[in-house]
């Protein structure tokens, strides 16, 4: 198991400053612990706890940028879709949000494999208006991102030690 180490003075510093940087903070804490990225490697080193905070993240920081489309074209569906990402929600106190991706993972199986091809920019942008059925999805997560990123905080808080292995007092 990868020890994740966050220092006392930065994760004070993160929650003082809002619910986004206190939840940054303890994901950058286990993707440095991951080497930078999550591989099937690094992701065997990391408990459950971790590597759903590091999926919210991801799927907070595409979807945000550019939709369920964007989150899937960039090679994260299966990461999200087929592990039991949207059964940890639920089990987070995030129902919604757990109905949110059981309801896109319909979409994942029906348009994935054509959502995931390689293309260009302009192949991209057209995917938007095709995938359409996305777009109340979008506009959904949009809508609720600011309280599921406070709910997720919350958990994250209340169970620290899920996250962080060992936290640094100075």
């Amino acid at each position: 198991m990868k020890s994740v180490t966050l220092r006392d003075s930065e994760l004070k510093k993160a929650a003082e400053a809002g619910m986004d940087e206190f939840v940054g903070a303890v994901y950058d804490a286990i993707m440095n612990a991951a080497g930078g990225e999550l591989t099937a490697e690094s992701m065997a080193e990391l408990n459950a706890s971790q590597i759903t905070l590091a999926a919210y993240v991801m799927l907070r920081d595409e979807v945000m940028d550019g939709g369920f489309v964007q989150l899937i074209h960039n090679g994260y569906g299966g990461f999200i879709y087929l592990n039991p990402f949207a059964k940890v929600m639920k089990r987070w106190g995030l129902k919604d949000l757990s109905n949110m991706i059981y309801s896109t993972h319909t979409l994942y199986c029906k348009y994935g494999s054509e959502i995931e091809k390689d293309c260009t920019d302009e192949e991209f942008m057209a995917m938007f208006e095709k995938y359409e059925e996305f777009d109340e999805f979008d506009d959904d997560f949009v809508e609720n991102e600011e309280d599921w990123t406070a709910m997720i905080a919350a958990y994250v808080d209340d169970h620290l030690n899920d996250f962080v292995t060992e936290i640094i007092y100075e």
